[in-house]
């Protein structure tokens, strides 16, 4: 089978669980990474018949994009603001939504030197190295509670050359805090999906992205939030920011748990328009 005929065989078979752009992107990924051939290319070489590593390996990919996993989790990468970012099942894969946020948050440090953030949900490590990466003179600690994650996130930070003090940590539970210091920034993507709503997901992300990452009970999906604004009433200083991503459909209410507390809050929208972040001060 020539590469022409596998990219035909892709975009044939992946129609079904992607949409045109999405199947065509997906496919240009998959023969990125592991043939090294760019569409133009195809017009060039799509004649050539890969060896039999190359053939194997778009085969293989094929059969676990056929059961939804994730292109990011085939290739073992994704890009965020321009970084290069390993990803396995251990983590969520870096969303452009979230890149809005960091963008916020370094907007708000550029030119500080010295300053403290806190990332809670370490994850990747998308958030707390792009922020190192970024707003260069700040120090950022960034909690985890799964230990896979963290490898990951270690190896992400050194792979892009930040120094990140990542610890492994329950922050629900309120005495885990006691060891953290003042804060001029706090910044997290918290879980925030009801369990009971994960048959509405994509079943790329019900399927294969970690449950630890993306669920919260049905009874309080607000927790995270809760116990933010809780730590940030003691650990957020008085000139500090909040930068929080939420459920589209819930930064409303997440708005009002910081308000009631008498933070200053406001919603933005993303790129699509969404009710994506709230963004709170004292």
């Amino acid at each position: 089978m020539t590469f022409r005929e596998f990219y035909s065989l892709y975009l044939d078979e992946l129609k079904s669980i992607y949409s045109k752009g999405e199947t065509a992107a997906v496919t240009d990924t998959v023969f990125r990474f592991f043939a090294g051939l760019s569409r133009t290319d195809l017009i060039t070489k799509g004649h050539l018949i890969p060896d039999e590593k190359v053939s194997s390996a778009l085969k293989v990919s094929l059969l676990q994009l056929n059961e939804n996993v994730p292109v990011q989790y085939i290739t073992g990468e994704a890009w965020f603001s321009g970084l290069r970012f390993r990803v396995d099942k251990n983590v969520l894969i870096p969303r452009p939504e979230t890149e809005e946020l960091v963008q916020e948050a370094v907007q708000f440090l550029k030119g500080s030197i010295g300053k403290n953030v806190l990332e809670i949900g370490s994850g990747s490590g998308c958030i707390p190295i792009t922020i190192k990466k970024y707003a260069q003179g700040v120090q950022v600690l960034s909690v985890e509670l799964s230990k896979a994650a963290l490898d990951v996130s270690e190896e992400n930070a050194a792979a892009n050359k930040v120094d990140i003090d990542f610890r492994k940590m329950d922050f629900l539970n309120e005495n885990s805090w006691k060891d953290l210091p003042m804060f001029d920034v706090i910044i997290s993507n918290p879980p925030y999906i009801p369990e009971e709503q994960k048959h509405m997901l994509d079943k790329n992300v019900s399927l294969h992205e970690p449950s630890i990452a993306l669920y919260v009970p049905q009874n309080d999906p607000f927790i995270f939030y809760r116990k933010i604004c809780l730590f940030a009433k003691t650990r957020l200083k008085q000139t500090g920011m909040i930068f929080l991503e939420v459920d589209s459909g819930a930064a409303q209410q997440t708005a009002e748990i910081f308000s009631e507390e008498n933070f200053i809050t406001k919603i933005k929208n993303d790129l699509s328009g969404n009710e994506r972040f709230v963004i709170a001060c004292k």
